[in-house]
C-alpha cells in the first residue's frame, strides 16, 4: 500500500485573480480553485510564465517581476508567508537527491523533526515504492525510475498541503515516463493533495485527468 493512502489528508488551493506582469507587460492572469486531490495542468510556449506562475506559488519569485492577488491554501493566503512556512512541495525535472546522504538519509531529511519513529517512517515508505532495503544505498546507484520514486516519498514525508510539479517526467524516457507519471498521480490523488503541473506535453495533461490552462 502506498505511503500517501494512509495520510487522510483534505487540502484546498485557490488561485484568486493571480496576476504576473514583467516590466509593465503582463504574462498571466489565472483564477482556479482546486479540491482534494486535483491536479491543474498549466502549458504554454517558453517565455508564457509557467516557471514564474510555480515560483510565485513555492515562494522564490524573482524580484524583477511584479505580483498581485491571492493564493489561499487551506483557506489561508499564503503569498505574505516566506517559503519555509507555506508546506508547498516541489518536484522538478531532476529528482535532485542529495549525493552526500544515502537513500534514507535523503528521506529523513525531510521529515518534520517533531517525528518520534523516523526509521519507520523511512522503511514504510520505501517498501511502499519497492525499494525495501535501499535506506543505505547510495543514490548515484539507482536507476532513473528509482530516483523519482525516492524524491516523491521524499517530498510525501515532509507533510506538504499542495505540490507543484515542474515537468518532473520531461527527463524520462517514453516507458518509464508513463510508469512514474501514473505514480506520481495516483499518489497525490491518494494523499489529497491539490497540484499544479508546468509541461508541454499533452499526454502529460490528459494523464492529470483535470483542467488544463493554455497560456
Amino acid at each position: 500500500m502506498n505511503i500517501a493512502s494512509t495520510l487522510r489528508v483534505t487540502h484546498r488551493l485557490q488561485l484568486d485573480d493571480v496576476r504576473l506582469c514583467l516590466q509593465g507587460r503582463e504574462l498571466l492572469r489565472l483564477s482556479a480553485e482546486l479540491t482534494a486531490g486535483e491536479i491543474l495542468c498549466v502549458m504554454g510556449p517558453s517565455g508564457s510564465g509557467k516557471s514564474s506562475l510555480l515560483a510565485l506559488l513555492a515562494g522564490f519569485l524573482a524580484p524583477a517581476f511584479e505580483a498581485s492577488g491571492r493564493v489561499l491554501l487551506d483557506g489561508r493566503d499564503v503569498l505574505p508567508l516566506p517559503a519555509e512556512q507555506r508546506r508547498i512541495g516541489l518536484l522538478f525535472q531532476d529528482p535532485l537527491l542529495f549525493p552526500h546522504l544515502s537513500v534514507g538519509g535523503n528521506l529523513r531529511f525531510a521529515l518534520p523533526a517533531a517525528c518520534s519513529d523516523k526509521q519507520t517512517r523511512i522503511e514504510t515508505a520505501l517498501a511502499s515504492i519497492g525499494l525495501a532495503g535501499f535506506a543505505e544505498r547510495d543514490p548515484a546507484t539507482l536507476s532513473g525510475g528509482q530516483k523519482s520514486r525516492v524524491a516523491l516519498q521524499r517530498l510525501l514525508l515532509s507533510e506538504p498541503h499542495a505540490v507543484l510539479l515542474d515537468e518532473p517526467f520531461s527527463r524520462l524516457d517514453t516507458a518509464l515516463r508513463r510508469e512514474v507519471r501514473a505514480l506520481v498521480f495516483q499518489t497525490l490523488q491518494a494523499a489529497g493533495l491539490p497540484s499544479v503541473l508546468v509541461t508541454h506535453d499533452p499526454e502529460d495533461a490528459e494523464a492529470a485527468g483535470g483542467r488544463v490552462v493554455q497560456l
